[in-house]
């Protein structure tokens, strides 16, 4: 597989261009070129320009809508929920979060409930834009089934990924952002792409065998979650938080109302958020400072999110697989 070298805003500019001739208007191409702009900048491969095509996929299918907008309603002083209209789900990230921080900031706690809209991006853009306000944030969501439960060899759950952040003063936030599948299933399509086995574990065949090959996974076969039960338990809650209880659907549902387009389908995202200033009441900061330079002098141990915050201050060209480059060419 060979590379190209695009600059930054070759990026940006190759995604807006290619999101408004799919049926994006100016203010979703500009948010989800930035997306995929950040992604590509920190090193987040998987959900960089790697994801285009399926959202493409989706727009041009009529699935999703690219010039829609979300209904945001405050349900009580803690609560607000986004009803995406089946837009893009960065979009309601950007149109609602600002709602949820004011009113965590406020209360001490907040809750966003989101439906409806089409999610595919990694999740720290939205913990991250929490913390970066002095807020801690979890946010976790379904998908269509990818992954088996525990002991099973059918998958029933999406990769329902999670991510948490902790705010910091003057430094950026420790952010995380994980898929409770033992890989996230864009992982698994790149490797395939690019030739690479995966780690035993990971997934099964169509047959439900151990494979290495990602082929095999990505192609009829399933993802398993990591840590066998444990995984499973936390798939489990992640199908429980961002289907019944925003009151959207479970991945099974969804993957029966999806029109198998590629691109992502309609589902729900549950974002808390809690002021540490408010629960705390003491030097919150300093106390969890000194935890993680714990953390960091006991061996070779990065903060979570450390890695891609180093790749976000080197704003040189990025390495782009060809082929990717012309099929993207191609739609647009």
């Amino acid at each position: 597989m060979s590379n190209i070298s695009l600059e930054l805003d070759e990026i940006y500019n190759l995604a807006k261009n290619t999101f408004l001739n799919s049926g994006c208007d100016d203010e979703t191409a500009t948010i989800m070129a930035d997306l995929v702009t950040k992604a590509e900048t920190d090193g987040s491969l998987s959900h960089g320009l790697f994801r285009v095509p399926a959202y493409v996929a989706g727009l041009k299918s009529g699935k999703i809508n690219g010039k829609g907008k979300p209904d945001i309603k405050k349900i009580s002083a803690s609560v607000i929920k986004a009803n995406g209209n089946n837009c893009l789900a960065p979009v309601v990230l950007k149109k609602s979060i600002p709602e949820l921080i004011k009113l965590a900031k406020e209360n001490g706690v907040a809750i966003l409930a989101i439906t409806n809209s089409h999610h595919m991006a990694a999740m720290w853009p939205e913990t991250e834009m929490i913390a970066e306000q002095g807020l801690v944030a979890f946010a976790c969501t379904s998908y269509k089934p990818a992954v088996a439960p525990a002991g099973a060899i059918k998958p029933l759950f999406g990769t329902n990924p999670i991510s948490f952040a902790w705010p910091r003063k003057n430094k950026p936030p420790v952010v995380y952002d994980m898929a409770t599948a033992s890989m996230a299933m864009g992982e698994v399509q790149v490797a395939k792409r690019e030739g690479h086995k995966v780690p035993l574990g990971t997934g099964l065949t169509k047959e439900g065998k151990d494979t290495t090959d990602p082929a095999e996974i990505a192609d009829g076969g399933v993802l398993l979650p990591f840590g066998g039960y444990k995984g499973s338990g936390i798939a489990m809650m992640v199908e429980l938080l961002a289907g019944a209880l925003v009151g959207d659907n479970f991945s099974y549902e969804t993957a029966e109302k999806d029109n198998n387009d590629g691109g992502p389908p309609s589902g729900g995202e549950f974002i808390l958020a809690i002021s540490p200033d408010k629960l705390s009441q003491n030097n919150w900061d300093e106390h969890s400072s000194k935890f993680f330079e714990k953390m960091k002098s006991m061996g070779d141990v990065r903060l979570p999110g450390e890695r891609r915050h180093k790749n976000r201050l080197d704003k040189g060209p990025r390495h782009i697989n060809e082929d990717l480059v012309n099929k993207i060419k191609s739609l647009s």
